[in-house]
């Protein structure tokens, strides 16, 4: 942490002088604490320390399709530093799939980030990650993730993006938002890992706020939100809440023969690697995953989508080619 901190500082006042660090913790930093001989002491700027004292990023990433004789293609794209969009050949043919980069490397407290995807009329499109989202510690601030999804009429869209690891201290406020017409087909994921397994960590404190809102024709048809503060985490073991799992995740589908959609699921879940349940609200089939481990998830994840793609055949239902590099 102090670290990091420094570099921020050092970003913003670099260093006049050879051996000299008066710039970083000098008394000209405004309410920084003194020390002894007038000079700011490294401890107290570390405790006055905000994320808004902090650069932060304010990315954004909107991408418009449609669909044509030809295939789908794009219509417009706009994207605005570290969110970066790639469309990657997979068959080498229109376009299939839309890949997000992160180029910050991570999410920290006060970042904001936006993502839009557009599919108009008989356009069909993946859109996923390029690798796992890392949210680090943060000091005070909310990281904020927005993810708006409109898909037309006689449109396909599949959010699939990679996992995101939260770190212990992590803050994030994520809202999903999709917006459907009748006769369009949508399915998007959203997955959560508490904490780094590799390096033994556990998240004992920080705030999650996880948020879907569905709406169809412009009218709401489902919403939830999943909240944990710090008051919460000592409590997660209990079966009543987490148990002993440290990754989750929540698909959504909207599209024809529902009830089907919801057997398959339901047919293959004793055969995953975790706990899973699914059910049908308002129109919208919802499923609940739960696996101790990050890659028990991705492997009941796979094995879902792979259903999809053997029951649907070919189209945007599918395991991300990004999710095996």
């Amino acid at each position: 942490m102090i670290r990091a901190c420094n570099r921020a500082w050092l970003d913003r006042n670099p260093i006049q002088g050879t051996g000299s660090i008066q710039p970083l913790f000098g008394p000209s930093m405004p309410g920084a604490p003194v020390g002894l001989g007038g000079r700011t002491t490294i401890t107290g700027v570390l405790d006055n320390l905000s994320d808004k004292d902090l650069q932060r990023a304010d990315g954004v990433g909107r991408v418009v399709l449609r669909g044509s004789e030809q295939g789908t293609q794009i219509v417009d794209v706009f994207q605005r530093s570290p969110v970066r969009v790639m469309f990657p050949r997979v068959t080498g043919g229109a376009v299939e799939e839309a890949v997000l980069i992160n180029t910050g490397g991570g999410v920290a407290g006060g970042d904001r980030l936006e993502c839009s995807i557009t599919a108009l009329e008989k356009a069909s499109i993946t859109v996923t990650s390029q690798a796992a989202e890392k949210v680090y510690g943060a000091l005070d601030e909310h990281a904020r993730i927005t993810t708006q999804l409109k898909i037309s009429e006689a449109a396909k869209l599949a959010w699939l993006p990679q996992e995101t690891i939260l770190f212990n201290s992590a803050r994030i406020c994520r809202n999903t938002e999709i917006e459907v017409c009748s006769g369009a087909e949508v399915l998007a994921v959203e997955w959560i890992v508490l904490g780094r397994s590799a390096h033994g960590e556990q998240m004992v404190n920080g705030q999650i706020t996880d948020s879907w809102r569905v709406k169809k024709d412009g009218r709401l048809i489902w919403a939830d939100t999943f909240r944990c503060v710090d008051e919460t985490y000592p409590h997660l073991h209990k079966k009543a809440l987490l148990a002993r799992y440290r990754a989750i995740a929540t698909l959504v589908y909207f599209g024809g023969d529902l009830n089907d959609r919801v057997e398959l699921i339901r047919d293959i879940a004793p055969s995953l690697e975790c706990c899973c349940g699914a059910t049908l609200v308002r129109g919208v089939m919802i499923v609940r995953f739960a696996a101790e481990a990050a890659f028990e998830l991705r492997l009941a994840l796979q094995r879902v989508l792979q259903q999809f793609r053997q029951d649907r055949g070919p189209g945007p239902f599918r395991v991300p080619k990004m999710w095996s590099c």
